[in-house]
């Protein structure tokens, strides 16, 4: 029937998955005045952090960067702080592949190369363009 139907399936799936997400980013815009946070926000360095954990707490970057787009479509949050946050969750995205290396409890085989060559080619990207934050922001804000 309908409901067996895999293209009525993804469709429904992909609809809700926007719905969720569009709910979600309405939720952090009305999330009210973060201006206790304003220390973490002004420091591109603890923004990459936050963006790294807050991506391994989570396990989805695309999460992470849909509540920074959120944040930063409000207004509560600056563009510099945004992009540190969003190289920060690249490299918590990482963690996902560090959980599936694992096998009894140590890492082994081809899954290991894979999540070092992840991790060390997102970390390298992250650490050259961390010092630069400031420049790319004005950049990308000119469009």
């Amino acid at each position: 029937m309908i409901q067996n139907n895999p293209i009525v399936v993804t469709l429904g799936g992909l609809i809700l998955f926007y719905i969720g997400l569009k709910m979600f980013a309405g939720g952090l815009k009305s999330m009210g005045n973060i201006e206790h946070l304003q220390y973490f926000m002004n420091n591109p360095y603890y923004m990459f952090l936050g963006g790294i954990i807050m991506t391994l707490l989570w396990q989805s970057s695309s999460l992470s960067t849909t509540a920074i787009v959120g944040l930063v479509a409000s207004g509560m949050l600056p563009l510099n702080a945004a992009i540190a946050c969003v190289l920060g969750a690249n490299i918590g995205t990482t963690g996902t592949i560090w959980l599936a290396a694992f096998h009894d409890g140590i890492p082994q085989g081809t899954t290991k190369h894979i999540a070092m060559v992840h991790t060390g080619v997102n970390l390298f990207m992250a650490l050259t363009l961390l010092p630069f934050i400031h420049y790319i922001s004005r950049f990308v804000s000119r469009f």
